[in-house]
């Protein structure tokens, strides 16, 4: 351990994800011939395009998943296996015309409630299906990065606390020692119904779940046309086409122009990981003592984990918006570990890469259907468990097995003029939330001092 000089890279640096050491994806799977007909096809291969597969399957129905390139390749392998236990209520209750402070509070409500059912599903699954994915309820800590932010926190833990499970609880700054051997944040918030996992292998563990349930699953299969027809869909692909009655995307930050209506509501964002060499065992332990993630409200956020086995750190974020080379993703995200944890200054890294998410513009999670096509997807970052729950909903709308409408199923999913899908004001918005950290950053340090 220990880094020469400026030099933060380790010899065996390498740009494939740490995860994919586990379970890599491959050209192999999911390599079936494409179905002539399904009652529902699935445009993407990633967790909420699974779990609606999985559950239309289970209940009978003929299932294709259409991935573009290789299962398993994009961002549902590639995050940093943090499950949250319910969902982030998102900037865009707040303000709304017309809207009646009452009412406002009961959509927080019923998304909070609704979203908690969330981990709970993801937890079956993995019981039910018997997938080896290091699952384990560890907890969640998240850091205050202003004064500001711990009065915010705590009116976050108070909601959680009334309408979920969570089992929350604050945590002021002279006892942040308890969580993380590091004195960066002004205390922070504790949820306990939380967890984390190996996302590749829980990915994976998935993937088999679902064709032994039957579905089909086609890669190298993008979607190039979709044309309404009587009785349905017919769906054009390299490979050939399907028909299918019903039609849903799950593409999240990898929606492209098969579905412009979609295209135009999901900005997708590259999130980029670090890992580190492997640590004394000791000073691996002392970081993150009770095992928890971790995470922050700084607008561009960190978000960090020890690994499974608990010798290296996973330090994931948002450096820069958009893709940038690897080296420099690299270096960014190590000044950001060393200013949590300065005792890791010295520590090379071993693996970088990225994946993109998607965001929607109110900042919340959506299911629903738009130009007859069924979707799920804009998870804003936490879709692990969400994105999961959203597909599960979705396969029991299409199946006409749902007994209510749940609280993100319909709602108006918004966008803006003249984007069709190209995030061109990234640069331009990341720029200016680092402005904005570091302005308020510095005034919480003056009002320290």
């Amino acid at each position: 351990m220990g880094s020469r000089g400026t030099d933060i890279f380790h010899p065996s640096f390498s740009t494939e994800p740490y995860w994919w050491e586990a379970w890599k994806p491959l050209p192999g799977r999911g390599h079936r011939d494409l179905p002539s007909r399904v009652d529902v096809a699935l445009i993407g291969g990633g967790l909420a395009s699974l779990n609606a597969a999985l559950e239309l399957a289970r209940s009978g129905a003929s299932v294709c998943v259409l991935e573009a390139s290789v299962f398993g390749v994009g961002a549902s392998t590639r995050n940093g296996g943090a499950v949250s236990s319910s969902v982030n209520i998102g900037k865009g209750l707040g303000g709304v015309k017309g809207r009646s402070a009452a009412e406002t509070a009961a959509e927080k409500k019923a998304l909070l409630v609704d979203g908690s059912q969330a981990l709970g599903l993801l937890e079956t699954i993995i019981a039910r299906e018997g997938i080896d994915c290091d699952y384990v309820p560890s907890g969640r800590f998240t850091g205050a990065f202003t004064r500001k932010d711990y009065a915010s926190l705590e009116k976050q833990c108070a909601l959680l606390n009334e309408h979920t499970d969570a089992n929350a609880h604050m945590l002021p700054r002279e006892r942040q020692r308890e969580e993380m051997a590091s004195d960066f944040y002004f205390g922070g918030i504790v949820v306990e119904r939380s967890g984390k996992l190996h996302p590749a292998k829980y990915y994976g563990g998935l993937l088999a779940a679902t064709e032994r349930a039957g579905a089909a699953l086609v890669a190298e299969a993008p979607v190039t046309g979709l044309v309404r027809e009587a009785g349905g869909w017919r769906v054009v692909t390299p490979r050939g086409e399907v028909r299918a009655e019903k039609i849903f995307a799950g593409t999240n930050g990898y929606t492209g122009p098969a579905t412009p209506s979609l295209r135009r509501r999901a900005v997708p964002v590259a999130s980029h990981m670090i890992a580190t060499e492997e640590l004394d065992p000791d000073l691996a332990k002392s970081l993150i003592p009770k095992g928890r993630t971790l995470g922050e409200t700084k607008r561009v956020l960190c978000y960090y984990r020890l690994s499974p086995d608990g010798k290296r750190v996973l330090f994931g974020g948002r450096p820069r918006f958009t893709q940038v080379d690897a080296r420099t993703s690299a270096r960014l995200l190590h000044a950001l570990m060393v200013q949590r944890f300065p005792q890791l200054s010295g520590v090379r890294v071993t693996h970088n890469w990225m994946g993109n998410l998607a965001f929607s513009f109110d900042h919340l999670p959506h299911m629903g259907e738009i130009d007859g096509i069924h979707y799920a997807m804009c998870c804003n970052g936490s879709g692990v468990a969400m994105l999961g729950w959203l597909g599960q909903q979705s396969a029991r709308k299409m199946l006409g097995g749902s007994n209510r409408v749940n609280a993100f199923d319909g709602r108006p999913f918004p966008t803006v003029p003249l984007y069709a899908g190209n995030p061109w004001f990234l640069p331009l918005i990341g720029a200016w939330y680092r402005h904005l950290d570091k302005r308020d950053r510095a005034a919480a340090e003056r009002e320290t001092a």
